[in-house]
């Protein structure tokens, strides 16, 4: 049978279509020298041979070019997509992770990586990687110079090994290897990431196995390193950027800030001023402040006495107050704030904010001015106290000097003053060491501050006058006197009260009386205290003008008297016949005619009635001669 021209033994065309039809889907190599081989099976003849080899051959060439052209477009789009990243993105995380990725992709490696240094610790460390398996791999720092990455960053080359743990070339450690061996990595590829011919990074490409990478690869990883660069260096212009922007929106809440401060403080320096300006007192000062501060603020004098607001008292206050005094500043004291109120070194005072736990400069500064404003008002009230105290002291001192010369007319005169010698008033006497006498004026001037009462200098001591309310007796008067100067003077202060009186004749008398008063507490060994002539028994009787002798004899044996009026006992008559023989239970009992068990159970009555002091020799002198006196006025 004759052959046709198709037959594969005569004809090359059926094997020449079939290497087109294979280029065209785009068949491997090793399916284009299939065609060939599979011609020399079935028995081609040479000529036929020749021509299908010569062909496949050129189609080996297509197929190479081809794959080439396509590898390179693949190469080109990732460069491309990376640049889109770069302009997309703004997350310098997110385009270094993608470019790592894209490197292990291309170069179809286990695994990629890139390196950074860290100017403040001195080395290199891992900032990005994809394909990494080991945790010591992935937190590996290098020293500067130190492995395959230490060689591209002094050179600024690329370096490419086949196999890393034997090659020696660059330097080696222990903990570098340690983390190669722990990731198992064998051929690794790494290139300089370049900022203006510095060295910024290294971008890496590694497999576990052994590998040759082409020129090719290490042109793309460096296209890839170059995109890194410029991320980098767009981040951290971005970054400068964000902290320039920064510093300018907080320099600019900053300017803005100090503005409304300066302003609050301007409107506030004006609302304070026009308070003085019109003539306010202490309180309407501090209903100001709580107004612009919006909390509850307390003014007290250097005493601790409150003398505006409804806080808290001033006990605790002690430490943070001497801190405010030391520092002449606002301090914070738990969920309040104290200032001390300052004339120079001299404490006038305190105030206390509450309700304001956190207060900013400006409202600081602004609590801080309130007390300086509050300085001012105490200084101007003190010093307003002293000149009509000062023209007030002549009017008590004409008053004790001479009070029968001319009483009407005094009375006149303190009428003018302010002050109505025709109701009653209460005389204090206060002494204290010689040398502290005109301190001790001063303090007085100071403790009568906000008060009716005057003061002045007489004789060795000073004399103070205060219009008597009746909310407390002569002696409790006289000992809060006397605690408090003390407390102002530094130094012990001994205050005497005269009886209540009214009108220039009996306020002098009152003041003689306050006089032995002071005396007395002296003689009995009571300096620093405070008390009037009733409270000091018998001395009492004695230094009173008119001897109250019953209103003794009633406060020293009332309950004696009303127990005996009661019952019809005889105790007040047992207690005579008792001190009468010298305290004999036997000579008593014989001179009242009663057993001895009588007498020890009426003893016994009477200090339960007396108190158990009863027979102390201070108590039983007042007692005989209380005694002594009844018996005397029932005679």
């Amino acid at each position: 049978m004759a052959r046709t021209m198709d037959d594969p033994h005569t004809s090359s065309a059926p094997a020449l279509r079939r290497l087109l039809a294979l280029l065209a889907s785009g068949a491997a190599a090793e399916e284009l020298a299939e065609v060939p081989a599979e011609a020399r099976r079935q028995g081609a003849a040479a000529a036929v041979l020749a021509e299908i080899d010569e062909a496949a051959w050129q189609a080996v060439s297509v197929h190479r070019t081809l794959r080439q052209h396509r590898r390179r477009e693949a190469e080109l789009t990732a460069l491309f997509d990376t640049a889109g990243d770069l302009s997309a993105s703004r997350d310098l995380d997110t385009v270094l992770q993608a470019i790592v990725r894209r490197a292990r992709m291309l170069l179809g490696t286990d695994t990629a990586y890139l390196t950074l240094p860290d100017p403040v610790a001195g080395d290199t460390y891992m900032r990005v990687t994809d394909g990494s398996v080991s945790e010591l791999f992935q937190t590996l720092r290098l020293s500067l110079g130190d492995g395959l990455g230490g060689l591209v960053a002094q050179t600024a080359r690329p370096y490419a090994t086949d196999d890393y743990r034997t090659d020696e070339r660059f330097r080696h450690t222990d903990r570098i290897d340690a983390g190669v061996l722990d990731e198992g990595l064998v051929a690794i590829i790494g290139v300089p990431l370049l900022l203006g011919g510095r060295v910024i990074g290294v971008l890496f490409a590694a497999d576990r196995t052994p590998r040759s990478f082409s020129p090719d690869e290490v042109a793309l990883l460096c296209s890839l390193a170059a995109h890194a660069a410029i991320a980098l260096d767009s981040a951290k212009s971005l970054s400068d950027t964000r902290a320039a922007l920064a510093e300018l929106n907080a320099a600019n809440a900053v300017i803005r800030a100090h503005s409304a401060a300066v302003q609050r403080a301007e409107q506030a320096h004006d609302r304070l001023t026009d308070l003085v300006l019109r003539g306010a007192e202490v309180p309407d000062v501090a209903a100001e402040v709580a107004a612009l501060l919006g909390g509850e603020v307390t003014v007290r004098d250097a005493e601790g006495g409150r003398l505006a607001g409804r806080g808290r008292d001033g006990r605790g206050l002690a430490r943070a107050l001497a801190a405010s005094r030391t520092d002449g500043r606002a301090v914070r004291h738990g969920e309040s704030w104290v200032c001390a109120v300052l004339a120079g070194q001299e404490p006038l005072g305190s105030l206390l904010l509450q309700g304001r736990p956190d207060l900013d400069h400006a409202d600081r500064r602004l609590f801080e001015r309130a007390a300086v404003v509050t300085a001012l008002l105490l200084l101007l009230r003190r010093s307003v106290a002293e000149t009509e105290n000062r023209v007030r002291g002549e009017l008590l001192t004409d008053l004790l000097t001479a009070p029968d010369r001319d009483p009407a007319r005094l009375t006149a005169r303190g009428r003018r003053l302010g002050v109505d010698l025709g109701r009653p008033h209460l005389v204090l006497v206060a002494e204290a060491a010689p040398e502290d006498r005109s301190r001790l004026a001063r303090a007085a001037v100071r403790h009568l501050f906000g008060t009716r009462g005057i003061s002045a200098e007489h004789g060795e001591a000073v004399a103070l006058l205060l219009p008597d309310d009746g909310s407390h007796s002569p002696g409790q008067r006289a000992a809060q006197a006397a605690e408090r100067l003390a407390g102002l003077l530094g130094s012990p202060v001994t205050v005497g009260a005269g009886r209540v009186a009214t009108g220039p004749v009996a306020l002098a008398a009152s003041y003689s009386e306050g006089v032995r008063c002071v005396r007395a507490l002296r003689v009995l060994g009571r300096v620093g205290h405070g008390a009037a002539a009733a409270e000091l028994g018998f001395l009492g009787v004695l230094l009173g003008d008119g001897h109250r002798v019953e209103g003794f004899v009633a406060s020293t044996l009332g309950p004696l008297l009303e127990y005996d009026a009661r019952r019809g006992t005889e105790l007040v008559r047992t207690l005579r016949a008792y001190f009468a023989c010298g305290g004999s239970l036997t000579r008593a009992k014989d001179d009242l005619h009663v057993h001895v068990n009588t007498v020890v159970q009426r003893l016994d009555r009477i200090g339960a009635l007396l108190g158990r002091d009863w027979d102390q020799p201070e108590r039983a002198l007042e007692l005989q001669l209380a005694l002594r006196l009844r018996l005397l006025a029932e005679s």
